[in-house]
C-alpha cells in the first residue's frame, strides 16, 4: 500500500537511501549554521540584542547537521555528494531568498533594512522546516535513534518559527510593517516553486535508488504537483501570517553545548 508512512520506511530501510537523505539535510542545516553565525557576526550596531539569537539560531541549525551526519555514522555511513537539483538552500539563494554568501563573507556590517528581510525570508523557510519535521515524527518518531533525533530538531524548528513571528512583529511595530509584508509575499511564492522542483528531483532520485515502479513514481510526483498547485492557489499565505507565539523569547536562552546532540 503507497502510504506517506511506508515512503518514509523504505527510506529509512535503505542504506543508499538513507545516505542521501541524510546528506541532503546535514548539507542543508550547515549551511544555515553558517548563514546565521555570519549574519550575527555583522549585525548592526542599533540591532545587538538580536545578534545572540541569531547566533542561536545558527548553532541549532549546526546542531541539526551533526545530528544527522552521527546518524549516518552509527550505520557505517558516509556522507554523499548532495546532487545540485535537490539542494534546497542554494536553489534559494540563486532565487534571492536569503542574503547572499558574497554579501556574508565581507566584513562590512549588514544594515537594518538587511536584518529585516533576513527574518521574513526565515519567517518562510523556518515554516517549511517546522511541518517538514512535524511529518517526520508523525512517521517516525517512534522509531529509536531517527525518532529521537527528529523529535528534538522538531522542538528546534518550532523555536525557530516562534522567535521569527516574534521579532518580526516587533520590528513592524518599529515601522518596518510594508517591507516586512512585501518581503514575506515575494519570498513565499518564490519558495513554494523551489520546493517542488526539490520534491521532484528528490523523488526522482529515492525512485532510482529504490527501484519503484514506473506507476508508483508517477504517483508521488502527482503529490508533489498537487501539494504546489493548493500552494499556488493560496496556501502560501500560512507563510506570511505573523501571530505572537504562546512561547515567548523562544531563542533567548544560551546556545547548545557544542557536542550535546551527537547521541546516535
Amino acid at each position: 500500500m503507497l502510504s506517506a508512512r511506508s515512503m518514509f520506511q523504505e527510506i529509512v530501510d535503505s542504506d543508499d537511501a538513507f545516505r542521501l537523505f541524510c546528506s541532503i539535510a546535514a548539507g542543508g542545516e550547515a549551511q544555515g549554521g553558517w548563514e546565521n553565525g555570519r549574519i550575527s557576526a555583522l549585525a548592526p550596531e542599533s540591532m545587538s540584542a538580536l545578534a545572540p539569537k541569531i547566533a542561536r539560531h545558527g548553532a541549532d541549525e549546526d546542531k541539526h547537521g551533526r545530528i544527522f551526519r552521527a546518524l549516518l555514522k552509527k550505520r557505517g555511513l558516509d556522507l554523499v555528494e548532495v546532487p545540485e537539483a535537490t539542494d534546497y538552500t542554494m536553489l534559494l539563494e540563486r532565487r534571492g531568498i536569503g542574503l547572499s554568501h558574497r554579501r556574508l563573507r565581507g566584513s562590512e556590517r549588514l544594515t537594518e533594512r538587511e536584518i529585516v528581510v533576513y527574518l521574513a525570508h526565515s519567517r518562510v523557510t523556518e515554516q517549511r522546516a517546522s511541518e517538514q519535521m512535524n511529518t517526520l515524527v508523525r512517521y517516525l518518531g517512534d522509531q529509536p535513534d531517527i525518532g529521537r533525533a527528529v523529535r528534538m530538531i522538531c522542538r528546534d524548528e518550532d523555536n525557530h518559527l516562534a522567535y521569527c513571528h516574534e521579532e518580526l512583529l516587533r520590528l513592524a511595530a518599529q515601522g518596518h510593517a510594508r517591507t516586512i509584508h512585501s518581503v514575506l509575499r515575494e519570498s513565499a511564492l518564490e519558495e513554494i516553486r523551489v520546493y517542488r522542483e526539490v520534491g521532484l528531483a528528490v523523488m526522482e532520485r529515492m525512485g532510482a535508488i529504490l527501484g519503484w515502479p514506473r506507476a508508483k513514481s508517477a504517483v508521488l510526483a502527482a503529490g508533489v504537483q498537487g501539494l504546489y498547485g493548493y500552494e499556488r492557489a493560496g496556501g502560501w499565505r500560512r507563510s506570511v501570517s505573523l501571530a505572537m507565539p504562546e512561547r515567548r523569547d523562544a531563542l533567548g536562552g544560551p546556545p547548545p553545548a557544542p557536542h550535546a546532540a551527537e547521541f546516535a
